[in-house]
C-alpha cells in the first residue's frame, strides 16, 4: 500500500506570502492588504495595495494580483487557483474575483464594514470555493495597528 500523498504547502504557507505583501504595504504608507495567487502549489502572482502609489482607487492587491495572475497564466479566467488575501475583499474586489471565475478565494480578517460578506457570498462566482479566518489575529492586528497609528 503506497503512502498518501501530502503536499507541504498549506492555507497558512500562502497566507504567510501575503501577509508579506501587506507588511509592504504598510511600510509604503499603504492599507496594509497583500494577496498571492497559486496555481498548482506555485505562486504566480503577488501584490499589495499601491492605492497612493499609483493614486487610482483601483489598485487594490486584489485587482493587481488578478492581473499579473493572468499575465502569467495567458488567460482572464482562473479557474484553477486559488487567492488568498489578508483582508476580506471589498465589493469591487469581490465582483472582479467573479468575473475572472476564480477557483478558491481563502482570506485572513473579516472586514464587517466594507467587506463583500455584507452583500453575500453570491457576489462570488458560483463555482469559486471560499474559506476565510487563515491567520485572522495577524491579519486582522496588522490592519488595526495600521489605523490606530494614523489616529
Amino acid at each position: 500500500m503506497s503512502k498518501p500523498r501530502f503536499s507541504v504547502f498549506s492555507d497558512e504557507n500562502f497566507m504567510k506570502q501575503a501577509y508579506y505583501q501587506a507588511k509592504l504595504a504598510s511600510e509604503e504608507g499603504e492599507v496594509p492588504v497583500g494577496a498571492v495567487v497559486v496555481m498548482g502549489n506555485q505562486i504566480i502572482a503577488r501584490a499589495y495595495n499601491q492605492v497612493e502609489r499609483l493614486k487610482d482607487v483601483t489598485a487594490h492587491a486584489e485587482i493587481l494580483a488578478l492581473t499579473a495572475a493572468s499575465d502569467a497564466i495567458g488567460n482572464k479566467y482562473l479557474w484553477d487557483c486559488t487567492m488568498y488575501v489578508t483582508l476580506e475583499p471589498c465589493l469591487m474586489c469581490a465582483t472582479a474575483l467573479k468575473w475572472a471565475q476564480l477557483g478558491k478565494l481563502v482570506y485572513g480578517a473579516a472586514d464587517d464594514k466594507n467587506g463583500f460578506m455584507v452583500q453575500g457570498r453570491e457576489i462570488l462566482h458560483p463555482s469559486t470555493e471560499l474559506a476565510y479566518g487563515v491567520m485572522e489575529e495577524e491579519c486582522s492586528s496588522l490592519i488595526k495597528d495600521f489605523f490606530k497609528a494614523l489616529r
